[in-house]
């Protein structure tokens, strides 16, 4: 059986909206998927303004945010829906954006209401994914790695780099995963003191001076010291790594955190002898990154097309939607820590 969905991805990077249709079609135990339409929709200034600051509002701003951004997925899904001339649509599947994420307290919060989407567009839709993995005593993330487990098999490893970088494998016949290390949520904000939305290839990082002792206090940090399952946000990223970088100057701060990347993704990649790494997400364009990496692992670095490395978040989260509706299992307990798999999502 054949089935249609629309996932939406935001990112904490913040370079916009993914949107993705795509057909999925189950042949025994494992699935195949066609990108039909893929988009990503940057955000207007004010969007991403409200977006960036929204972790410091009340809470009654923070539930009037998700209402409207709720509201704006939903004319984003509507026009995207008239534009491409869709008519077979079996789910809608929205990651939401992340505001807080704070498994250890047992909670994690990713605004966009689910129902407000369903006001513009007349489908089934699923929202909210990690909060039930949480509460069952889970990360919450990465929720990718059912995915990785059933779409792109073929792999030794998928490594995501976003806002964040996560990985997915097979070890002992079970899929791990894991966030790694802070990436374009770093990159990315010290590249708008140049005025540019990203370090474009690497270039200004490569610039820059890496100041040893600083790598060395980055890459000693506690978190890369903890057993999987674990997850990052932007939090700990403003506890634990801001402070650190705040006296270098800007280009030697890409240079350093550039290389600290590199040594964190090598590290994994070494120590569980992965032979072969699919790359994807924004920070797969980033030259210099990549070219640091090659020279850290022997791992075969694999680069896809841009379909797969722009929207593979939202494919998957396209992909859970579809399992949500079939009530399949579309969170693995051996990626994120929570009693057991399961099938999570709100659906309305």
């Amino acid at each position: 059986m054949k089935f249609y969905a629309i996932g939406l991805m935001s990112g904490t990077s913040l370079d916009g909206l993914d949107i993705c249709y795509a057909t999925f079609e189950k042949h025994g135990s494992s699935w195949n998927f066609n990108i039909l339409k893929a988009e990503t929709i940057p955000y207007p200034a004010d969007w991403e303004n409200k977006l960036k600051s929204s972790f410091s509002l009340s809470a009654p701003e923070l539930m009037e945010l998700n209402s409207q951004y709720g509201f704006y997925l939903g004319e984003k899904i509507k026009i995207f829906i008239s534009k491409n001339k869709i008519q077979k649509l079996d789910v809608i599947a929205s990651h939401g954006h992340t505001v807080f994420h704070q498994p250890s307290k047992k909670f994690t919060t990713q605004i966009g209401d689910g129902r407000a989407i369903k006001l513009f567009n007349n489908f089934p839709v699923v929202y909210d994914f990690r909060s039930q993995d949480v509460l069952m005593g889970g990360n919450g993330a990465p929720l990718v790695p059912i995915g990785d487990s059933l779409l792109f098999s073929a792999y030794d490893s998928c490594l995501n780099l976003g806002g964040f970088s996560n990985i997915s494998f097979i070890k002992n016949e079970k899929r791990l995963a894991f966030d790694i290390c802070p990436v374009n949520i770093v990159l990315n904000k010290i590249a708008e003191n140049f005025g540019e939305k990203y370090d474009n290839n690497g270039n200004i990082a490569k610039s820059g001076i890496v100041d040893q002792q600083i790598l060395e206090k980055l890459d000693n940090l506690k978190f890369y010291i903890q057993k999987a399952p674990k997850s990052l946000g932007l939090e700990w990223v403003n506890e634990n790594v801001f402070p650190l970088l705040e006296n270098l100057k800007d280009e030697n701060i890409l240079a350093t955190f550039t290389h600290h990347i590199a040594n964190q993704i090598a590290d994994i990649a070494n120590y569980y002898s992965l032979k072969n790494i699919l790359i994807t997400g924004g920070g797969s364009f980033n030259g210099y990154l990549i070219s640091l990496l090659k020279t850290k692992t022997k791992a075969e670095i694999i680069i896809p097309e841009s379909d797969i490395i722009n929207f593979k978040e939202a494919l998957i989260f396209a992909f859970m939607g579809v399992l949500r509706i079939n009530n399949e299992i579309n969170i693995l307990s051996s990626a994120t820590g929570s009693s057991k798999d399961h099938c999570s999502g709100i659906l309305v």
